[in-house]
């Protein structure tokens, strides 16, 4: 009988911490201010990174709205010149932030557990120029909130970005961009 009491206990009180996961991230709205994104940028033989902590998201699911920003200014590739450099490229003194602002393509599900295949529709702006695209992603809920874990390429022409050049080695046009968030509930 013991045991009976004890599996009864412990079922109910794994139902309830369910039912308070679930409770605590259905309908609700995401948010947080220290994600991370990176790009990759190819020149002949050679390649680099740039990464900012510094990612700005929420979601808010009952809405459906998508929005990420970051402060270019944050941006690191380990070289002070290479950053001065790109900060330049970038005009970083008159356009400052890159932003997403969208909707999902369908809404994750916050009761499904592990990853989900995404899709964001919005608009994405840098350099002062605002373009429509659609971002392939995962969505993860679990008790600590609302992972997003995205890639795109960002090609620099579409938005009237000048490859910075030596010579004839010119930064390629095509930019990988990732994110990673761990939004928590508001």
């Amino acid at each position: 009988m013991m045991y009976g009491r004890t599996l009864f206990r412990a079922a109910s009180a794994f139902l309830g911490l369910m039912l308070m996961v679930a409770g605590s991230v259905s309908g609700q709205a995401f948010q947080h201010d220290g994600g991370h994104v990176e790009f990759v940028s190819n020149v002949p033989l050679h390649s680099f990174t740039g990464v900012s902590d510094k990612l700005v998201g929420r979601i808010d699911l009952d809405g459906n709205t998508v929005d990420f920003y970051v402060d270019l200014n944050t941006l690191d590739t380990g070289n002070g010149k290479r950053d001065k450099d790109m900060r330049k490229t970038l005009d970083t003194a008159k356009y400052p932030f890159a932003e997403f602002f969208g909707a999902f393509s369908t809404l994750p599900d916050p009761q499904r557990a592990g990853p989900q295949d995404v899709e964001v529709s919005g608009r994405f702006t840098i350099h002062g120029v605002t373009k429509t695209i659609r971002v392939p992603g995962t969505a993860t809920f679990g008790p600590q909130g609302l992972r997003i874990q995205a890639a795109w390429i960002l090609r620099l022409d579409d938005y009237n970005i000048e490859p910075p050049s030596l010579l004839i080695i010119k930064v390629d046009d095509e930019q990988e961009i990732s994110l990673d968030i761990l939004l928590k509930p508001e």
